[in-house]
């Protein structure tokens, strides 16, 4: 086994554990990141539930018990904040975003690697308002996080002021990038990406994808060295289920060789501005770099014109995984109305996505002891315990490197669970 559980706690009233994180070959990952002290849900110098209205507001306080957090994993990895590559960050609300920043920017010192910021439902604690995720290079030779200083063909705000595109090795690391107007006089959405008056002007969600890809996607993958070609992962946010087809017309056109994509449901709104329907980070390789993107099979693709995964040097990247079989949910996640209370259907769900990860990973030489982050998005979080006995038997015990959100909806009727999978080779 390649990989190194970090700091592993108990997940509370079960026999799992949980990695605070993970070193896998010159990799830190950090995920499920909180405000937690792994004890009491939200640490007590969180919640201050004698006085909470004393010290700063409850959000940054969160942020800043979630940063100290991280801080042990990567001290545990051989890293440090600087040497972070990527963040994601989850909120249940807009009002804990600010808060939030100002402890990141007090952490960083102004150096904020490629972010994403999402709004979701609901996570795992009580008045947890923030989930967070964290890539860290060990630095070694030419092996080590350089953040990029070009102009981006949109603006980043102040309040976020992380870098438009790092570089780490031959690994390059964009930001999520939405259709927000490039001129705010002109905006919420760019007057490119938003149809004109009347009817049957376009597709709101494709041409805000076109937008995307070719206005500022395109421009900073060329800045960082990289282009569409190199691209190995993709996580795509869409606020409306009915928006996955059509985002999945332009997606094939521009990426004929496609990344491994994970398509991930948000709340409404669910981006910095309410209008947006949108927003795409990518990871990509260097054009001239020595490590090359591989195809990897072993199952079928959630949608057509997807790939199973990808590998890039010593990461799979695995494209967004469900509970389906012959391109229909699996029957034993579908109650019987006549038996009720028989099956647990995300268990069902979760077994059939083990066997297509475990096929994946077994196609591209490495396993699922190896995994290094597990990204499990649920239609309903009472689901979690199940999911969570699963990993346990299936995985032998090892510490898990897991996040699970509650999202509004997921794009196969019936379905409860979506898990997004990185593995070490």
């Amino acid at each position: 086994m390649s990989v190194a559980p970090l700091l592993p706690v108990p997940f509370p009233r079960s026999a799992a554990r949980y990695a605070r994180g993970v070193r896998a070959g010159r990799w830190v990952f950090a995920s499920g990141l909180s405000g937690t002290d792994f004890v009491s849900g939200l640490a007590p110098e969180v919640t201050r539930a004698a006085h909470p209205l004393d010290g700063p507001p409850p959000a940054k306080r969160e942020a800043e018990r979630l940063y100290r957090n991280l801080r042990e994993v990567l001290e545990a990895g051989g890293a440090g904040l600087a040497d972070v590559v990527r963040l994601d960050q989850y909120y249940t609300t807009p009002d804990a975003v600010p808060p939030y920043h100002e402890a990141r920017t007090a952490a960083f010192r102004r150096r904020i690697p490629p972010s994403t910021s999402i709004l979701q439902q609901r996570f795992l604690r009580t008045g947890q308002a923030i989930e967070a995720l964290a890539i860290a290079a060990v630095p070694e030779g030419a092996f080590r996080a350089e953040h990029l200083a070009f102009t981006p063909g949109y603006a980043i705000a102040p309040s976020s002021g992380y870098s438009p595109g790092l570089a780490c090795g031959d690994f390059r690391f964009i930001p999520g990038i939405t259709a927000e107007a490039r001129d705010p006089a002109q905006g919420p959405v760019d007057p490119e990406a938003r149809p004109g008056p009347g009817l049957w002007k376009g597709t709101p969600v494709k041409l805000e994808t076109e937008f995307i890809i070719e206005r500022k996607l395109k421009p900073s993958l060329a800045a960082a060295g990289a282009a569409p070609e190199t691209v190995v992962k993709a996580q795509v946010y869409l606020r409306d289920p009915q928006d996955v087809p059509a985002f999945n017309e332009v997606w094939r056109a521009h990426f004929p060789d496609p990344p491994a994509t994970t398509v991930i449901p948000t709340s409404t709104p669910g981006f910095t501005l309410a209008e947006l329907r949108i927003e795409i980070n990518t990871i990509a390789l260097a054009r001239d770099g020595a490590t090359h993107k591989e195809t990897v099979g072993g199952a079928s693709p959630l949608y057509e014109g997807q790939v199973c995964a990808v590998k890039a040097g010593d990461l799979l990247f695995l494209s967004g995984l469900m509970g389906l079989r012959d391109g229909r949910l699996v029957e034993e996640a579908a109650p019987d109305p006549r038996q009720p209370f028989f099956g647990i259907p995300a268990k069902a769900e979760l077994s059939a996505i083990l066997a297509q990860a475990g096929a994946i990973c077994r196609s591209a030489g490495t396993s699922l002891a190896n995994a290094v982050r597990i990204q499990q998005f649920h239609t309903d979080l009472r689901d979690f315990p199940a999911t969570l006995e699963l990993w346990h038997e299936r995985l032998g015990g090892m510490p898990l490197p897991l996040s699970a959100v509650e999202v509004a909806w997921l794009p196969v009727p019936g379905a409860r669970l979506l898990v997004d999978l990185w593995v070490h080779v």
